[in-house]
């Protein structure tokens, strides 16, 4: 009979070992699960988040968008947007054009004169190059090579064939 109970301890003990590596795949399983779960809520709530703020209707009591500070990308423009969400440097641009609507554009060296920048190479160029990033995303015009205005072109400065430089009509 003793070898009986020899083999039923054998037995007993190599099942012991098996519910023991059970037992910590279980527990790895376990952990591996609760760390999905808490990055499937963290998305959950990230949605429902977004959802909220991009259905909420816009108030008149709502804080005034952030405004955009130096280095910021330049947005493009729609329907109704302010020229405050543009950083100080592109603002100031437009700004002076709007100031000089009256006339047919300014060049790049008039337009530095009148940011009150000096009229180097290096200060004409940069603001060539902001100049044309405000016309690719429709916050000024380009009248002619070189040229730049507001968008607020008077009635009677119609372009040939109704087009807008920029290619807008």
């Amino acid at each position: 009979m003793a070898s009986v109970l020899g083999l039923l301890e054998a037995r007993e003990k190599k099942i012991r070992e098996e519910v023991a590596g059970l037992r910590e795949e279980a527990e790895r399983v376990q952990a591996a699960l609760g760390e999905a779960e808490r990055a499937l809520q963290r998305l959950v709530d990230a949605r429902v988040t977004v959802t909220e703020v991009l259905t909420e209707p816009p108030s008149a009591a709502a804080e005034p968008a952030p405004r955009a500070v130096a280095g910021s990308v330049v947005p493009h423009r729609i329907e109704g947007m302010a020229a405050s969400v543009l950083a100080p440097d592109y603002q100031r641009i437009v700004e002076v054009l709007e100031s000089d609507a009256g006339r047919a554009g300014l060049r790049c060296q008039q337009l530095a004169v009148s940011l009150g920048l000096e009229a180097v190479p290096a200060k004409v160029e940069g603001l060539r190059s902001k100049a044309k990033r405000l016309v690719e995303r429709g916050w000024i015009l380009q009248v002619r090579p070189g040229v730049f205005t507001a968008l607020a072109v008077p009635a009677g400065d119609k372009h040939p064939g109704g087009v807008r430089p920029g290619g807008r009509s």
